[in-house]
């Protein structure tokens, strides 16, 4: 009988990470430097046409646990006695297959005495893109079947940018994929893609992007009312189809991610800023990102809503006369933008305030 190869134990923290928020189900060891020595996987494939469902899914999870355990363990060549904690996926994910890495997760750590970290699954992926690729300050596109996120690292902490307002792109194509009865091994995007690349008719079909926000669901009710009618009328193939979709649905996707990296100049190779404000674990300094969590930002809109109000109030005056309530902050914000030149003058000029607030944002704007 052959015995596991005896590695090497990098240096620094070990830990033993649990994945199952979705139909795969995964348990890894890693290093803190981002080695990894095992990850053993499991996925639960369903028939063409079908999705997978939490309860279905929980008990593949279930049967295939501990013999994915035993191999994550023996392919990276450690014992519970060089762990130094166990992590498990707490979510976002579907409920039933999130909690059955997590019971386990939660027995180990009794069982062996480790620290229990529980890891948000949208920020695991973004530190592992970090890790794998070396970037330090990056603006991420973040998909999956059940997210759709742009999302940077500004003021101490992940915000996202922009994201869907209905059904996350990866939930889109699985669906469509059910409408041509597409495989779900290894994965109905995967197929989609492959049958893409034969594609050679493009056909129109909704693009809904609003501001940083996009929305599937539409595009999905068409392409599925009118998928069927169009390949029995031989107008399309189903690979132009998929073409399509895919082109149409990656685009609205690079509008917003390119949105956001407008709004988000990085300034790494400069060094500037403090370490508190680069993300956990960042190699060195990274400036504040986002624009729209910043001075910049800030006396932009405070700006414009003092001009705004001026504008109103020399216009239509009668709109902005109660100086109480609600309407009485916008009173007071037209009441900065003007002074009367004279008690008996009907005339009103701009403030210097108001132009000296305009002249720093622009050298601020220009020069910072």
């Amino acid at each position: 009988m052959s015995s596991s190869p005896v590695r090497r134990r990098p240096p620094g923290l070990l830990s033993l990470g649990l994945e199952s928020s979705a139909n795969k189900i995964g348990i890894g060891v890693v290093s803190l430097s981002g080695e990894i020595l095992s990850n053993p996987r499991h996925t639960y494939v369903t028939p063409p046409g079908h999705g997978f469902l939490p309860r279905e899914t929980a008990h593949h999870h279930l049967a295939h646990i501990l013999p994915l355990l035993r191999a994550a363990l023996d392919e990276g060549g450690v014992s519970p006695d060089d762990l130094d904690c166990v992590c498990y996926t707490k979510g976002p994910g579907m409920g039933a297959p999130l909690q059955v890495a997590a019971a386990a997760a939660r027995a180990l750590s009794l069982l062996w005495r480790k620290p229990l970290v529980a890891v948000n699954h949208c920020v695991a992926h973004i530190e592992m893109g970090r890790v794998v690729t070396g970037a330090v300050d990056p603006v991420v596109l973040y998909v999956s079947g059940g997210n759709t996120q742009v999302i940077a690292y500004s003021e101490g902490r992940y915000r996202i940018f922009g994201e869907t307002i209905d059904i996350a792109v990866g939930n889109c194509l699985d669906r469509f994929a059910r409408v041509l009865e597409l495989s779900n091994d290894p994965s109905p995007g995967y197929n989609i893609e492959q049958l893409a690349k034969k594609g050679e008719k493009f056909i129109d079909l909704p693009y809904v992007v609003k501001g940083m926000d996009v929305s599937f669901s539409g595009i999905l009710s068409f392409i599925e009312a009118t998928a069927i009618e169009k390949l029995k009328n031989n107008e399309c193939t189903p690979a132009d189809l998929c073409y399509s979709l895919q082109e149409t649905l990656f685009a609205m996707l690079v509008e917003i991610t390119e949105r956001a990296m407008a709004h988000s100049p990085s300034v790494a190779e400069e060094e500037v800023g403090t370490p508190d404000e680069s993300p956990p674990g960042a190699g060195k300094p990274v400036s504040a990102m986002s624009a729209l969590f910043n001075f910049n930002s800030f006396l932009t809109v405070v700006l414009l809503v003092i001009c705004t109000c001026t504008y109103i109030k020399i216009q239509f005056p009668a709109i902005l006369n109660d100086r109480t309530g609600f309407r009485g902050f916008f009173w007071k914000a037209a009441r900065i933008g003007m002074i009367h030149l004279s008690s008996s003058s009907n005339g009103e000029r701009l403030s210097p305030w108001v132009s000296f607030g305009c002249f720093a944002m622009g050298i601020s704007t220009i020069f910072f």
